[in-house]
């Protein structure tokens, strides 16, 4: 996961739908399933879904009044915590 695409794709929600990014993660999910996909594209397709699946969490967060900032770093402590364990 990358913070930068995270906060890009966060303000993209404010300004416009989060079921637009829920639409994109659907479409790429689908996308997964061809099966001529080579490793490093599946490996991208997954990326993509894991900076919006976080985006959405950044959001829900912000609703809930988390200002924006410790939305943020909040939501990447907790992966990067995740992943040291």
């Amino acid at each position: 996961m990358k913070l930068p695409v995270i906060k890009h794709l966060t303000q993209f929600i404010e300004e416009n739908d989060e079921d637009f990014v829920v639409e994109t993660i659907e479409t790429l999910e689908a996308l997964t399933e061809v099966p001529s996909l080579k490793d490093e594209e599946l490996d991208v397709i997954g990326e993509l879904i894991s900076n919006m699946y976080g985006a959405i969490e950044v959001h829900k967060m912000i609703k809930d009044g988390t200002p924006k900032k410790d939305a943020l770093n909040g939501f990447m402590k907790r992966v990067m915590g995740s992943i040291d364990t």
